[in-house]
């Protein structure tokens, strides 16, 4: 089975920068059969699954499960020894069906295609041990934080690969099935309702008890995206009442419709943005929006904090005042920590106290249950690559919505107008 891989050349995409592109040798990846049209060429379908190396990332791209959908695009399959050991998949179940258990090498080397979960913009340090590895054609797709992570994408570019970016995906109804930040999404909002429940020094549920009764736990969470919703969800099968906030309009329903009250707070205009993301507001809304908000800290046990906007630094909304203001044994969970946080004393990767209060700054929640999360993100990734290849041939079209929003690099440069628009070397 033959695949067609295009990109443009000669031509940049809009905003795109040309780089200095890396020759490497591609033998054992090329298989040429000529140029097709508008300089297409033909390489083997040979997609690699490697082990992931950023630090307790648990998660592995590809599932034995999933392997039956790549089977029918004519896919030889490479998996990196031990690639899904941790996230409960051993090297067995992969051969079963048909996967060849390779080195990291020798898959780079073989494999036209790598699917992983963290590509060199969200592994700043392993990636880049792969980079001699990338070569001339060959593509890469994966999670690569390209809107913060410039620098890791001219890098990736100079290696000659096209890069697609997951966090890419459009949240269009017809790329739901590739969705794979809302798959981790559900992760983590799950994920961090455990961390609360097991950090409060209450119990979730109301129990009626021979000693009394006992009054269910208050947990308020801010921002009602999927990982917000999932959340309030959770909360609620602990047995906990829920309260939600967002500055979104169209998230009350949504709050409501998983069983959460949903909070008003009038601050003075919408954070609605697209693609159902909650855009960037100046300060002044964000400083009405604390002092509102104050109020009702005061009267929750947990608050779970999701707010977060593509590509920037995670909004300010609890201040160390805030914090202070919340009554001791009270426990702060904050999902943005790896965007700088929600909570201006959260600590990215730690959990302190503040004047009694728990403040939890928990990273890469999706590893927390790698099982489920490489499941999911299986799926999302496999789906992706059908829609590159659904016949067994990677021809996509550049302009094609889905194709447009995650190529990050191709042809050695990047194209992607929001990256390439970045100053140059922007980390």
């Amino acid at each position: 089975m033959k695949f067609a891989t295009w990109c443009p050349r000669g031509n940049s995409a809009p905003g795109g920068r040309t780089l200095p592109r890396r020759e490497m040798a591609s033998d054992l990846l090329i298989e040429s059969q000529g140029q097709g049209e508008r300089g297409i060429e033909r390489v083997s379908l040979i997609a690699g699954v490697p082990k992931e190396t950023f630090p307790n990332e648990r998660r592995v791209a590809v599932t034995p499960g999933a392997f039956d959908k790549m089977a029918k695009l004519g896919a030889s399959l490479l998996v990196e020894t031990g690639a899904g050991a941790a996230a409960g998949f051993p090297d067995e179940e992969y051969k079963a069906k048909g996967a060849r258990i390779v080195s990291r090498d020798e898959l780079f080397a073989g494999a036209g295609v790598i699917l992983c979960v963290r590509a060199l913009g969200s592994n700043p340090v392993g990636g880049r041990d792969d980079l001699p590895r990338l070569r001339l054609g060959q593509v890469v797709i994966g999670f690569a934080d390209p809107l913060t992570s410039v620098a890791e994408c001219e890098d990736t570019a100079r290696t000659g690969a096209t890069l697609f970016s997951m966090e890419l995906v459009p949240r269009i109804t017809r790329a739901r099935v590739m969705d794979a930040l809302s798959s981790m999404a559900t992760v983590a909002g799950y994920e961090a309702v455990l961390i609360a429940a097991r950090t409060s020094p209450r119990m979730f549920p109301m129990l009626m008890t021979a000693a009394g009764t006992i009054a269910p736990a208050r947990v308020f969470v801010l921002g009602v995206g999927v990982a917000g919703l999932q959340a309030i969800a959770t909360a609620k099968r602990l047995g906990a009442v829920v309260s939600a906030y967002d500055v979104r309009s169209a998230a009350k329903e949504q709050a409501e419709s998983v069983g959460a009250k949903f909070v008003t707070l009038d601050v003075g205009g919408s954070a609605e943005g697209s693609g159902g993301y909650a855009k960037a507001m100046d300060e002044a809304f964000y400083r009405r929006q604390r002092e509102l908000m104050t109020a009702v800290l005061r009267e929750q046990d947990v608050v779970i904090t999701t707010a977060a906007v593509p590509g920037r630094k995670a909004p300010l909304l609890i201040t160390a005042e805030m914090v202070r203001a919340m009554r001791p044994g009270s426990v702060i969970v904050d999902m943005a920590a790896e965007r700088g946080g929600n909570c201006e004393s959260t600590r990215p990767g730690e959990t302190v106290s503040i004047g009694g209060v728990v403040v939890a700054g928990p990273l890469n929640l999706p590893s927390e249950s790698p099982y489920h999360a490489s499941q999911m993100y299986a799926k999302n990734i496999t789906a992706f690559l059908q829609h590159l290849a659904p016949k067994g041939d990677f021809a996509w079209n550049p302009e094609e919505e889905i194709v447009r929003e995650t190529m990050v690099t191709c042809d050695g440069k990047v194209v992607h107008p929001r990256v390439a628009a970045q100053p140059a070397g922007v980390a």
